[in-house]
């Protein structure tokens, strides 16, 4: 096995803070998971499994290893008239699996169009655009357990899926390793453009939804207007997630501002965390080397050289901002290393 020593991990981030890893190590075949899960540099050492970086904050030198997934292969496994079964591993981009099935007019990821980060990460947050997540169309997950290198299925009903969350983010954090994920998708026409944005951008430009193409050619124009691109302005998307709250609190808000966008979910409200952020006068905001993009109040980003400690205080005066002016606490998307 060739694991490194002092490893530069700043490009794999993409808020690109600059920092290292004391081991570090590509794991790109299945047959040496085993191998390297029982080996004392692992099992020694505090573990980080990095996908894309995309959703991953580092706020100092990481003192362990650090597995990167480079398991690669996109297959289909199982089809009928009306679905398919497609098994990605879990070091495919998430966007290339996207492109995959939406080339292949299958449906059921194309909401999920543009968004960074590999496929083994995105089951954990339980990812999320447009009116659609992950746990819609994913039907298992094969893992590895961290302490004896076996071989695992979790089923769609096992994962525990919630906003932005599941089992492997919370109860299981850290304990199993995945290696690829499958998915159901339809063959037939399986439209979701609830979305407001998205429905009101599909009648705008007069476009008549076919083929899942069409609709994931609408997401991708729609995020490149409103969110920066990490090769070239450091970020992770999101960096806050969404409010839910009862109808009591919805109507206090309502009172003393009128505008503020309710919606209904579940028997909750969720009241989005951009509009919090631009209402306390962040969106556009620089302090330093950090900022709110001007386009999108919920993506915090590095203009260069700013450190992750520097990223972290950023967002903790965001969040005593918006407590103050609103009495509701924002959660990090991010996760803090």
């Amino acid at each position: 096995m060739d694991i490194l020593k002092n490893y530069n991990l700043t490009k794999l981030n993409t808020f690109g803070v600059s920092v290292f890893a004391k081991l570090f190590i590509e794991l790109d075949n299945e047959s040496k998971i085993k191998e390297l899960f029982l080996s004392s540099e692992f099992k020694n050492n505090e573990k980080l499994f990095l996908g894309g970086g995309s959703n991953i904050l580092f706020t100092k030198d990481f003192n362990g290893i650090v597995v990167l997934n480079k398991l690669k292969g996109i297959s289909i496994i199982e089809e009928n008239s009306k679905n398919v079964f497609i098994k990605s591993m879990g070091g495919e981009m998430w966007n290339d699996l996207v492109t995959f099935v939406v080339d292949h007019e299958y449906w059921g990821l194309e909401n999920l169009s543009s968004i960074p980060g590999t496929v083994g990460a995105a089951p954990v947050q339980n990812i999320g655009a447009y009116g659609v997540e992950i746990k819609d169309s994913l039907q298992s997950i094969e893992v590895y357990d961290i302490e004896t290198g076996e071989k695992k299925i979790f089923k769609k009903e096992e994962c525990e899926f919630g906003y932005r969350s599941s089992v492997f983010k919370n109860k299981l954090k850290g304990k199993y390793f995945i290696s690829s994920v499958t998915f159901k998708l339809n063959k037939k026409q399986n439209l979701n453009e609830g979305y407001e944005v998205l429905k009101k951008y599909l009648e705008d430009n007069k476009i008549e939804v076919k083929k899942p193409k069409d609709v994931s050619d609408a997401i991708v124009c729609i995020r490149k207007s409103k969110l920066p691109d990490p090769l070239l302005i450091g970020n992770a998307g999101s960096f806050f997630k969404n409010i839910y709250i009862d109808s009591k609190k919805a109507e206090e808000i309502k009172l003393k501002y009128q505008d503020v966008p309710l919606f209904e979910e579940d028997q909750n409200i969720k009241i989005p965390a951009g509009w919090l952020i631009e209402k306390c006068g962040w969106k556009g905001k620089r302090i330093g080397n950090i900022g709110m993009h001007d386009k999108q109040a919920l993506v915090l980003v590095n203009y260069g050289g700013a450190t992750g400690l520097e990223i972290k205080d950023f967002s903790e005066k965001v969040i005593a901002s918006v407590f103050s002016n609103f009495g509701l606490i924002l959660e990090r998307e991010v996760n803090l290393i």
